[in-house]
Formats: structure tokens, sequence, C-alpha cells
């Protein structure tokens, strides 16, 4: 059975681990201050107390710092992402889950482009004036001076710091991303004229979100802190193999877990929501499409 909208040319584009906005925001910020908090004076015992200290600390508008570099990149890793899913899938030929999870990995590995430095800036923006990374005055006003800081201090090598770890996270996480929704719809079922489809595109949206997190998350506590690394100016890790030594040598294996409980509260019903949506919106368009297109065949009175 053919799934509703999974084809190359319309299949949805939702990024699973590179772009925030809105109010999950502040559930990421809480997953990055818990994976890169100092293991010998940690500030927050779990998530809902970050939560609880972001907000006494700093009031409500702390839980939005680093808003805006995922509002910047979302347009164009949204387009960037969706051109690359949609040409693959018709270069391949055949719309298959194979083909949906090497589609969907291509796309994630171009994005990196974008959703590295995007990440970065969103990145020293959360830790910024928090615990070890706390200073008199801060140092960046907004995400595009944080970047701009970064290449004058850096260069282009500051800018793309975590890129490697980056493109190791996305590539595999787009994949199983798309292959998993590309399954649930299919199995569940998801046609127009099913009376279900809506809880039923929730269920795959939100559950291909929880897929796609799981698969790649031990890379995104690495990023996370190699990307914090070298804020307060010694840097303690040379690479992504001596971050996963180090960070296993002090911490275990539980270290590859921290902040997994305030993505997964956040990557269910986000995905699963955003699915819905925009899936409805093309089901709705394509049929105002094929209606209009039976109009322009029926013969008009003016020409009988």
């Amino acid at each position: 059975m053919e799934p509703a909208l999974l084809t190359g040319e319309s299949c949805l584009l939702i990024e699973p681990c590179g772009v925030w906005s809105g109010p999950d925001t502040a559930l990421l910020k809480n997953k990055v201050r818990l994976q890169v908090q100092s293991v010998e004076k940690p500030l927050y015992r779990g998530t809902f107390h970050c939560f609880q200290s972001i907000v006494k600390q700093e009031t409500v508008f702390g839980l939005y710092k680093g808003i805006g570099s995922p509002m910047m990149g979302l347009t164009f890793i949204n387009a960037l992402v969706f051109g690359v899913q949609g040409n693959t899938i018709r270069a391949l030929g055949k719309d298959t889950p194979m083909n949906q999870f090497m589609a969907g990995s291509a796309a994630g590995a171009i994005q990196c482009v974008i959703c590295c430095p995007m990440e970065l800036a969103k990145t020293r923006m959360q830790l910024q004036g928090t615990g070890e990374y706390k200073l008199k005055t801060r140092t960046y006003k907004n995400s595009l001076d944080c970047l701009a800081k970064i290449y004058q201090q850096e260069g282009l090598r500051g800018i793309n710091k975590g890129m490697v770890s980056t493109l190791i996270r996305e590539t595999p996480s787009f994949g199983f991303y798309f292959l998993t929704y590309d399954c649930l719809t299919r199995s569940l079922g998801c046609e127009p004229e099913d009376n279900f489809v809506v809880p039923k595109l929730l269920l795959a949206g939100g559950m291909s979100g929880i897929v796609s997190w799981l698969s790649t998350y031990p890379m995104d506590v690495i990023k996370s802190r190699l990307q914090a690394d070298g804020v307060r100016g010694v840097e303690q890790y040379s690479g992504i193999l001596d971050c996963v030594r180090k960070s296993y040598q002090v911490e275990g294996w539980r270290v590859f877990t921290r902040g997994l409980t305030s993505t997964l509260l956040r990557a269910f019903p986000v995905n699963a929501a955003t699915f819905a949506t925009v899936t409805i919106f093309l089901m709705y368009t394509r049929s105002e499409e094929v209606t209009t297109e039976c109009e322009t065949a029926l013969p008009q009175p003016s020409s009988l």
C-alpha cells in the first residue's frame, strides 16, 4: 500500500536534530547544559531541576537563550534538505524504505554546512553566563555577534568547530528519521480517505523523532562538548576520540545519555505535530490541484 505523501516530490522535511524554535528551545537548552556541566561541581540534578534553576536565576527569558541561531537557519536548512531528499529519491528511481534512508542520510550530510555553525552559536549563547562559564559581562550580544566574534578570533575553522561530529550525528539520524516515518506510514496505512489518518500521522511522526534522536544521541553529547570546549580559554579535548575517552573515564557510560530525558520529552510532540500538520496541508493542496485540473479539462459553456 502506498502511504500518503511519501514520494520524493512531496516528502515532508522535518529536522530531527538540527532545527529548534519556539517553546521546545527551552527543553533543548536543558539538554545542552546537562551535557556539558562539570561532573565535579554539577549545577543541575536533572531535567526538571535544570528547568527550575534557569527560570529562577535568569527568568523565563533565560529559557530562550540562543533561539536566534536556529531561527536564522530554519528556512535555509529546510529548503536544502527538502531539495536534496526529494532529488535523491527521484535519482534512485524507486520510493522504497531503503531509498528513503539513503536520501535522508544524503540530505542530513549536506545540511551540516549550515547546521554546524548554527548549533555552535546556539551552544555558546545558551552557556553564556552560567556556572563555570559565568562572566561579569556578556561575551555575545546575539547569535550573529557570537558567530562574528568566533570568526574574528578563530577564522573559518572556529566557525566550523564540531563539523565532523555533526556530520557523524546528522547523516544516520536523518536516514533513520525518514526510514521510520516511511515504514510506520506504510504499516499503518496512512491514506487521505482514512478517518484515523491524523492520529496515525501523529504516531508516525512522534516515533520517527524519538528513533532519530536515539540512533545518534551519544554523538550529540560529544558534539555539544566539543563546541563548548575552549569557552573558558583552555581546550580539554583534542578531537572526537579524545572527548569520548576522557568523558567515559571521568563519568562512565552514563555521560552519553546526559540530557536524553529533555530531548525525548520534546521529540515526540514536536515531530508528531509538525508531521501531521504539514502532511495534511500537502494532502489538501494536492487535492486542490487535482480538482483544478479536472475543471480545466471539462468543456466550458462558452465553447459549446
